[in-house]
């Protein structure tokens, strides 16, 4: 198929392209700066320059493409478009993300129905963000928690699933330039745990939300799946097994009130009471098979 991937040369879409390109697809991708064409061009890719937040821009780069499938990749959480993470000033460092995630996606379905596209797959989210009551690991059936950027992802699930498409929820990502940042915190003890660490994620290695992102692709996915992997965990778990693998220190331990104090609500509320996710859905229906089952296995892989 001729597959048109918005957004990619963030840490997704770099996986994502040459999987395509593997399996025989056609694909053109796109990236906000001429910068990153040279890079499109090395993963396989016909690379376009597209402002997602810009109707013209994203009809113009879709109808020259001509694609058979759009996939929607755009997020603007990269240091250039957000600055530092900053979970205190969330509605900033999300606001480009909101954007892309409401006005974003709006222009890709118009321009996809403008150019009879007949199939939009959209990335979406499902690391900590579960509704916070009841059991500790949600399907695709129960709502979101109500944080920074749900609403926009609200939107965006809603006007994707409603023209046809689906919606992959993807976990928090793990991998070759996704948590770096990340890992660089644990390395100098910055990361604490909070509390009693009760909070679930759910994690994904970038490569498995690739491949799971292909087969929705390929067989025309339509509705909303969790791209989470086998084990739902709290932090109190994964965060002193990252440390380990990074070759750093336990994590010091902050109660909830000091670290309310010092990374906000939002923070403490995620490592705390965050809600994890199921994948059943999405193994049964797209025959998703992962190549790290579990972040244990992912981690130290990575960090080796």
């Amino acid at each position: 198929m001729r597959v048109f991937v918005a957004g990619g040369t963030g840490v997704i879409g770099r996986r994502l392209v040459p999987q395509l390109v593997a399996r025989g697809h056609q694909v053109t991708a796109t990236s906000t700066t001429a910068g990153k064409l040279g890079l499109l061009a090395q993963l396989g890719a016909e690379g376009v320059v597209m402002d997602g937040l810009d109707a013209a821009s994203v009809g113009e780069a879709v109808a020259a493409a001509r694609p058979d499938a759009i996939v929607n990749q755009m997020t603007g959480l990269s240091v250039a478009h957000a600055g530092k993470p900053n979970l205190r000033r969330a509605d900033r460092y999300f606001a480009t993300t909101n954007r892309l995630r409401s006005e974003g996606i709006d222009h890709l379905l118009a321009a996809a129905a403008a150019t009879d596209v007949a199939h939009v797959v959209s990335q979406g989210h499902a690391s900590m963000n579960g509704i916070r009551e009841g059991g500790w690991v949600k399907t695709e059936e129960d709502p979101l928690e109500v944080i920074e950027g749900t609403k926009a992802i609200t939107h965006l699930e809603d006007a994707v699933v409603r023209a046809g498409g689906a919606v992959l929820r993807y976990g928090g990502f793990y991998g070759p330039g996704a948590n770096d940042d990340q890992i660089t915190l644990v390395r100098k003890r910055l990361f604490p745990l909070v509390g009693g660490g009760t909070g679930y994620l759910s994690w994904v290695h970038l490569d498995d939300a690739a491949s799971a992102t292909v087969l929705a692709v390929e067989q025309e996915a339509t509705g909303v799946f969790n791209i989470v992997d086998d084990e739902p965990a709290p932090a109190s778990e994964w965060l002193p097994y990252l440390a380990e693998c990074a070759g750093a220190k336990p994590p010091r331990r902050v109660p909830a009130w000091l670290a309310r104090m010092l990374a906000g609500e939002m923070a403490v509320g995620m490592v705390t009471e965050g809600r994890g996710f199921s994948n059943a859905k999405a193994k049964r229906e797209l025959g998703w098979e992962l190549r790290y089952p579990s972040w244990r296995q992912g981690f130290k892989e990575q960090l080796a």
